[in-house]
C-alpha cells in the first residue's frame, strides 16, 4: 500500500513538473519526449514518468504518434479559435442564467473574488486562480448541469493557453476590468449586459491567445 502511494505521489510529481514545462513553453509545441532522457532530467525512474505522460496525453497536453513516439502538441489557429468560440457561448449562456438565480450571498460571493482578483492583479498565477475561481462560481450559480459539465471540460483545454493570456499585465488589468462589469450585471440581474459582457470577455482572450502564438511562431495554420 505504501509503496503504492509512492508510486501515485511521484507520478503526480512528474506530471505537475510536465506539465507545467508544457504550459510555460519550456517544451515547445512539436518537442518529442524521449522517455530515457527525460527520466534523467527529472531524475526519476521509467515507471512515474510513463504514468504522468499516459495523463498528459489524456488531456490532450502530450500527444501519442503512430510511431508510438510522444510529442507535444502543436497549436492549431483554427483549433484555437473554435476552443474559444464554443467557452464564449457557454460563458455567455451561464452568465445569463446566473442573472436570474444568483441570491445576495452569491453577488456577496462574487464580490470577495473580484476584490481578491484586484488585489492580485499583479501576479499572474494568482490573478488567473482568481479569475478561473469568478467564471467557475458563475457556472455554479447558474445552475446549468451540462452547461457546466461542458465547461469544466473546455477548461482544461484552454489551461493550455492561459499563459499567453495572462503573462501581460495589460491583459490582466483588461481581464479585471471585464470581471468588475460582468459582477456589476449580475448583480444588477441585467442578463443581456452579462452575457454580453461574458461573450466578449472569452473572444478577447481568444484574439490574445492567437495573436501572442502567432508572434512566438507557434501556430500551425
Amino acid at each position: 500500500m505504501a509503496q503504492a502511494q509512492l508510486r501515485n505521489t511521484g507520478a503526480h510529481l512528474v506530471y505537475s513538473e510536465l506539465k507545467r514545462r508544457i504550459l510555460e513553453l519550456e517544451l515547445k509545441p512539436g518537442t518529442r519526449i524521449y522517455e530515457p532522457a527525460m527520466a534523467t532530467a527529472l531524475q526519476v525512474s521509467r515507471t512515474p514518468l510513463r504514468e504522468a505522460i499516459r495523463r498528459l496525453i489524456s488531456e490532450s497536453l502530450l500527444e501519442q504518434q503512430a510511431t508510438g513516439g510522444v510529442v507535444v502538441p502543436a497549436l492549431d489557429e483554427k483549433a484555437v479559435s473554435e476552443l474559444y468560440d464554443v467557452r464564449a457561448a457557454l460563458e455567455s449562456l451561464m452568465a445569463r442564467e446566473a442573472c436570474v438565480r444568483a441570491t445576495d450571498e452569491d453577488i456577496e460571493k462574487l464580490q470577495g473574488i473580484l476584490e481578491r482578483n484586484a488585489a492580485m492583479v499583479g501576479f499572474a498565477d494568482e490573478a488567473m486562480r482568481y479569475g478561473v475561481a469568478l467564471h467557475a462560481t458563475i457556472a455554479s450559480i447558474a445552475g446549468n448541469s451540462w452547461a457546466q459539465r461542458f465547461h469544466e471540460q473546455i477548461g482544461s483545454q484552454v489551461e493550455r493557453y492561459r499563459y499567453f493570456t495572462n503573462n501581460s499585465a495589460e491583459r490582466r488589468e483588461e481581464a479585471l476590468a471585464d470581471h468588475r462589469l460582468l459582477v456589476a450585471a449580475v448583480a444588477a440581474k441585467d442578463a443581456e449586459a452579462a452575457a454580453k459582457i461574458a461573450f466578449d470577455h472569452v473572444i478577447g482572450a481568444r484574439d490574445e491567445t492567437l495573436r501572442m502564438i502567432s508572434d512566438k511562431g507557434l501556430v500551425v495554420e
